[in-house]
């Protein structure tokens, strides 16, 4: 097999590294991104050219452009979770597979929310910037964590982790997820000293976050978004902070490009703002990559690979002698 792999020489290292690159080259002869760019629809395609699959990088998204211009592309594979970037409709109709890795963050993810919600309750990143900024800060009394009560919106495997985490430092943890057992009421979560976002993005918690949920919110409470920008209502967010209700918030996602944090409300004084980096571990990138790596090896040796989206419209990969299913 013959791979593109789109990821910049920039954001390689982070993002897939030299044990994936050299585990992919057991089964595929590679073709690197020859830019310093992020490439995308025909620029894309050109660099891929007489490729039977791409990796892709985030900022190559698989779009309709690109697969119209890819006659010999079999598989786009993306190395992440999130395959938002994926125009799945258009890669089915070419008859192009699409994969997705599974998450290796988990612990990443759930480590940073620990981080912010130490920095909220005893105003950390406060102190650092006056002190940076020549001035002494005043001595604020924090918020102990230990008998403080986490409200988790969500409960997948970061939440799941992020409440045993704080479980071990003696918080009393909730959660609300419809999808989990046991489900707590969405406004007693609401009423937690501490709120965390990890819901999954979807049409119906577009917004989920608004100005309804922010006021259940206990007065002085934190609120904190480690899934996706579009799941606040930012205006909403804001106002709920101008007006004294909470006490401060944090984000590693937001509305701005590339899920980062708004500018608008990262530059805020009672903001801690990350720049989309949660999952950037080592240990999280090479997990996602060398799924890809074994995806490639499945296509390679006539296999369905694991973390397939669309499997049964995938007619390409007959070429590789494997049936769509």
């Amino acid at each position: 097999m013959k791979v593109f792999l789109s990821h910049t020489p920039e954001n390689f290292p982070g993002y897939f590294g030299d044990r994936a690159l050299a585990a992919l080259a057991q089964h595929a002869k590679i073709v690197r991104n020859p830019t310093d760019r992020d490439l995308r629809d025909a620029e894309l395609a050109e660099a891929a050219k007489g490729c039977d699959a791409i990796i892709a990088y985030r900022g190559s998204p698989g779009t309709a452009a690109t697969f119209d211009a890819t006659p010999d592309l079999v598989a786009f594979l993306r190395c992440a979770v999130d395959i938002s970037t994926i125009d799945v409709a258009a890669a089915s109709a070419r008859g192009i597979l699409v994969t997705r890795a599974t998450p290796g963050f988990v612990d990443a993810v759930a480590e940073l929310g620990i981080g912010m919600m130490v920095d909220l309750a005893r105003g950390v990143s406060r102190s650092v910037i006056a002190y940076r900024q020549d001035a002494v800060p005043v001595p604020v009394v924090g918020r102990q964590m230990s008998g403080a009560s986490l409200g988790l919106v969500g409960y997948g495997r970061i939440a799941q982790r992020l409440a045993e985490i704080a479980r071990a430092m003696g918080m009393h943890v909730l959660a609300h997820d419809p999808k989990a057992a046991p489900d707590t009421p969405l406004d007693d979560v609401l009423g937690a000293d501490f709120v965390v976002c990890l819901a999954a993005s979807l049409p119906e918690t577009a917004n989920l976050m608004d100005a309804r949920a922010f006021a259940a919110m206990r007065r002085g409470a934190f609120f904190i978004n480690l899934s996706r920008g579009e799941l606040v209502d930012e205006a909403a967010l804001e106002a709920a902070l101008d007006s004294g209700h909470l006490g401060g918030a944090a984000m590693d996602v937001g509305r701005a490009p590339d899920q980062m944090p708004s500018h608008r409300l990262a530059r805020r004084a009672d903001v801690i703002a990350t720049p989309h980096l949660a999952g950037m571990t080592p240990q999280a990138a090479e997990h996602q990559a060398m799924d890809t790596v074994a995806q490639i090896a499945a296509l390679a040796s006539g296999r369905m690979p694991e973390g397939a989206v669309n499997g049964p419209a995938a007619h390409r990969l007959q070429k590789l002698g494997i049936r769509p299913g």
